[in-house]
């Protein structure tokens, strides 16, 4: 079933006993955020029911208040400044993230824009799934990335393969043995990295475990997640997508060593992601001998959630 577009904003406004400006207000806010609105099984935006679309006036008289309200609102905030890349924009609202708690049980779902907002972090203590990917070639060197700088969090850092959330969506909730999170791992890879989807098999990830972290990326901005380790070896083919990824680079252990160390004295500006140099100083130089030694599977351990600070 397609949504169809309401006819005008003044007949909105009437359905919905709001006044004109607000619907306008909403539906520039809307139009600049999302140029292209779909419908989709994952629902229509203005829709607070996943699966089903706004399709009339009268549906929209029952929900357009709240939702315009909080649009409203939003635009007072950082949705309308200039300085957000309109990319980075559009996913901070159009992708749901997916709400847990401490012992990874899903408690619901909000957008990336929240999940990321400190504010919310700290007052609501939202914690959503995440997923940190680690690609290693055949010659086990480890794929890096290097954050865009319209990244609004942790911009032009250095980090690991892929970092992101699994949505909600059905596809990436699936808990039997990770399947929704290597599902989504593969879908990053490819918006990312431009990996095809044939490169990076889901049944070729390795989860080995969690952590759960917290970590300000700025004033206003910030990371709360349970994280997903995934490792996986495999020669992919390459083609960064610009508004992700600034740089890329394949290192051995030696060249991240240095890296660290650089890192660690100041040099060059250079910085790692927080939820990267916790595994780098918990787990990563034991697993990388392990994967090369071919014993990867003696270290899974997917019961433990590692709180790290």
């Amino acid at each position: 079933m397609k949504c169809q577009i309401f006819p005008s904003h003044s007949a909105i406004a009437m359905a919905c006993g709001v006044s004109l400006t607000k619907i306008t207000t909403a539906t520039v806010l809307l139009s600049s955020c999302f140029p292209r609105l779909r419908s989709s099984s994952r629902s229509f935006f203005l829709s607070p029911h996943p699966h089903r679309p706004l399709t009339s006036i009268a549906a929209a008289s029952t929900v357009l208040p709240t939702t315009v309200c909080f649009s409203t609102r939003t635009a007072m905030g950082d949705v309308t400044d200039a300085a957000m890349d309109a990319v980075q924009r559009r996913l901070m609202f159009e992708d749901e993230c997916i709400l847990v708690d401490e012992n990874d049980r899903v408690i619901g779902h909000d957008s990336k824009y929240n999940c990321h907002l400190m504010e919310k972090i700290e007052s609501e203590n939202l914690l959503h799934r995440a997923f940190s990917v680690f690609l290693f070639n055949s010659k086990y060197e480890l794929l890096l990335q290097q954050r865009s700088a319209t990244k609004v969090t942790f911009p032009l850092v250095w980090t690991n393969t892929c970092c992101s959330h699994p949505l909600y969506r059905e596809s990436e909730l699936i808990e039997e043995n990770a399947l929704g999170v290597r599902n989504a791992a593969q879908r990053k890879l490819f918006d990312e990295l431009g990996i095809p989807a044939e490169d990076v098999p889901v049944d070729q990830f390795t989860t080995l475990g969690r952590i759960l972290y917290k970590a300000p990326s700025d004033g206003k901005w910030g990371e709360h997640e349970l994280d997903y380790l995934l490792f996986i070896v495999r020669d992919v083919n390459l083609n960064p997508n610009p508004d992700e990824v600034a740089d890329v680079k394949y290192v051995n252990r030696d060249y991240l060593k240095e890296l660290l160390r650089k890192v660690d004295a100041g040099e060059e500006g250079l910085k790692l992601s927080p939820w990267f140099r916790l595994v780098v100083d918990n787990f990563l130089f034991k697993w990388w001998d392990h994967l090369e030694n071919g014993t990867l599977e003696e270290i899974i351990d997917m019961k433990t959630i590692h709180k790290l600070t």
